[in-house]
């Protein structure tokens, strides 16, 4: 008989568009207690998950599982970090961008079903100015957009969608120099996105060609954002073809600084951080294990 799985869920009981979820009790119809043992923990504040997630790790647990969106789920991971214990993650989000990426069913019960015999696997991670992201960082519109939304008072993808079409007529870019490799490029930003995994969440894809275990982040670059631009960027966004529409420019790299002109919004895995004209951004291969 294999070795009882032992693992933490940590609830977010604030993250989605339903908030009713009966946890305990889908936990005890479909994980399998001849090969599981597991509590629960929801968190309180901003932050705890980070907190639950690292004394999770350190009195055993081998997997910590994020129970909410990527805001959740990013907490959770940081707080794995340098651990021995894996990210786990049962999608409740408004975009589960991680979670798609990693094809993590969007079924609760289908996701807790797998978490019998997952498999585990690393994957890298990207940081912003020292604050890690496990999906995508960025700069300019796309973080703006993420500041407004986190204001609007309901979530999900219409309420997502009706912000982005008003702040569009509004937001202007920022030039900003950007250093890659040995190039440096001195261009305008509307969006420049960091991007670790392929999408954003709701299977909009910022970067489709994007690896998680390839050492490199995919950046993706909008200069300018025309209504024509804009419609092929929406479009693009739903199709997966953003590199094949000419509407933006790609790049890969590890290592990225930029100097914005002035003081330019970024978020980390949809959550918005703060602005800076100061950008440091950097890849760590494989630093964060996940079951799945």
């Amino acid at each position: 008989m294999p070795a009882v799985l032992r693992i933490c869920f940590l609830l977010n009981p604030t993250s989605g568009t339903n908030r009713r979820l009966d946890l305990p009790a889908l936990l005890s119809q479909h994980l399998d207690a001849n090969l599981v043992s597991y509590e629960v923990e929801e968190t309180q504040y901003a932050g705890h998950a980070v907190e639950l997630a690292r004394a999770a790790a350190a009195r055993g647990c081998r997997v910590v599982v994020a129970v909410g969106g990527d805001g959740t789920v990013n907490e959770v991971a940081r707080g794995l970090l340098g651990t021995q214990a894996a990210l786990g993650i049962l999608p409740r989000g408004s975009g589960n961008g991680l979670a798609r990426h990693l094809k993590v069913p969007m079924e609760i019960a289908a996701a807790i079903k797998h978490l019998n015999q997952p498999t585990f696997q690393r994957i890298d991670v990207g940081s912003i100015n020292g604050r890690e992201f496990f999906c995508t960082a960025g700069l300019g519109f796309d973080a703006h957009v993420s500041k407004c939304f986190a204001e609007a008072g309901t979530r999900g993808l219409s309420t997502y969608a009706q912000v982005a079409l008003r702040e569009y007529r509004r937001f202007r870019p920022v030039p900003i120099t950007l250093e890659l490799a040995d190039t440096t490029l001195e261009t305008n930003c509307y969006v420049l996105a960091f991007a670790n995994a392929a999408q954003y969440g709701n299977n909009a894809y910022i970067a489709p060609r994007a690896d998680i275990q390839d050492g490199l982040l995919d950046l993706c670059l909008i200069d300018s954002m025309s209504v024509v631009r804009a419609v092929r960027v929406a479009l693009s966004l739903a199709l997966g073809d953003l590199p094949e529409s000419g509407a933006a420019v790609f790049h890969t790299a590890r290592q990225v600084r930029v100097e914005a002109a002035k003081p330019l919004g970024f978020h980390v895995d949809g959550d918005y951080v703060g602005t800076s004209t100061q950008f440091s951004v950097e890849l760590h291969p494989l630093a964060l294990e996940v079951a799945v």
